[in-house]
């Protein structure tokens, strides 16, 4: 993928985290996810720049998408990709780039003018790129907070909505996520003992706690700290998993415990079904599913049961072994990295 700058530091600014790959010479060298709880204010985004400066240090070209003028520290959309352009501005002012989706790459100042192509474009930079190197197939990126659905068609982007409103009428964004998502977001009931019982509208526990009881989780991917502020262990996910039913972790057995995740995780995966189903309507049959982001273990589930093959984005990338998987999570900063590398 090389073509001009040796050195590219691809970015995405999100409302929750910053993620960042480091390309050298179209190869990606590294990757991170930092949190980043933008809604408790800007120096939250310092702090983030600060951690993550080894990444970026000495690049030639920085490229950036964004998400976090979503944040509700900004009054509208158009406000918070104002504000997060001076911010990058002031932090990036030369040799940096600003992704605008079908526009493509812009200069930070022409970006002021494109509101709309900028504002949560990063699903469009990952589908781009996985796109160049997959042809064919439904991408479907699954990371903390939301899930991306996205048709690719001879290699170009064949989506049918683009901001974040069309996409959600369209099932090409589900608000669901591997770790951030709480779990009264994707049931009202839960099974114990062969009952149904209605959850507790509390935020006590998360899907990040469901997926910790079933052993699927990389303690790498979860950044934040858990509803009750206490430990990321199997019993303290399961202390708060009870909560979610009016019980005590005591009250049921540790297979049952791994029941009710379970059933959670489930319920997650036959909303994402739905929503992929819709949208490979549009797709030959043979197409595989490209997987990319935290939840990748769900998305292989997903292709399993929509009878396609699974391809995880990682091995599509021009990275080294030990980064793959860290890329992959920050999908759409190695988006940046790498097409900006070859723009």
């Amino acid at each position: 993928m090389e073509k001009g700058k040796h050195i590219v530091a691809g970015f995405d600014v999100g409302g929750a985290h910053l993620k960042v790959t480091r390309a050298e010479h179209g190869r990606v060298v590294a990757a991170a996810t930092i949190a980043m709880p933008l809604w408790q204010g800007l120096d939250m985004l310092d702090a983030a720049f600060r951690e993550a400066e080894p990444l970026y240090r000495g690049a030639e070209l920085n490229a950036f998408t964004m998400t976090g003028e979503l944040s509700d520290i900004f009054p509208t959309r158009e406000a918070g990709v104002a504000g997060l352009l001076k911010e990058i501005a002031a932090r990036f002012p030369a040799e940096s780039l600003i992704y605008a989706g079908p526009q493509g790459f812009v200069a930070l100042d022409a970006a002021a003018n494109l509101t709309i192509d900028v504002a949560s474009a990063n699903w469009h930079a990952t589908a781009a790129l996985a796109g160049r190197l997959a042809g064919d197939a439904l991408l479907v990126d699954m990371g903390s907070t939301t899930t991306d659905i996205i048709p690719l068609q001879a290699g170009a982007v064949a989506n049918e909505g683009y901001s974040d409103a069309e996409r959600l009428l369209t099932g090409e964004l589900v608000y669901t996520g591997f770790t951030r998502t709480f779990l009264f977001g994707v049931a009202s009931t839960a099974p114990v003992r062969g009952r149904l019982t209605p959850l507790m509208n509390e935020y006590f526990a998360s899907i990040a706690d469901a997926h910790r009881i079933l052993g699927v989780l990389d303690e790498a991917d979860d950044h934040h700290p858990p509803a009750d502020g206490k430990e990321k262990t199997v019993a303290g996910s399961t202390a708060r998993l009870a909560r979610m039913i009016g019980r005590d972790a005591a009250d049921l057995l540790p297979g049952e415990w791994r029941d009710v995740a379970a059933w959670f995780s489930e319920r997650q995966l036959r909303t994402v079904h739905d929503a992929a189903f819709r949208v490979a309507g549009k797709l030959a049959v043979d197409a595989p599913i490209v997987g990319a982001g935290t939840g990748r273990w769900q998305i292989e589930r997903l292709a399993n049961r929509m009878e396609r093959r699974f391809v995880d984005f990682a091995d599509l990338i021009p990275a080294d072994h030990a980064v793959r998987s860290a890329a992959s999570s920050a999908a759409p900063a190695t988006a940046m990295a790498l097409l900006a590398a070859s723009n």
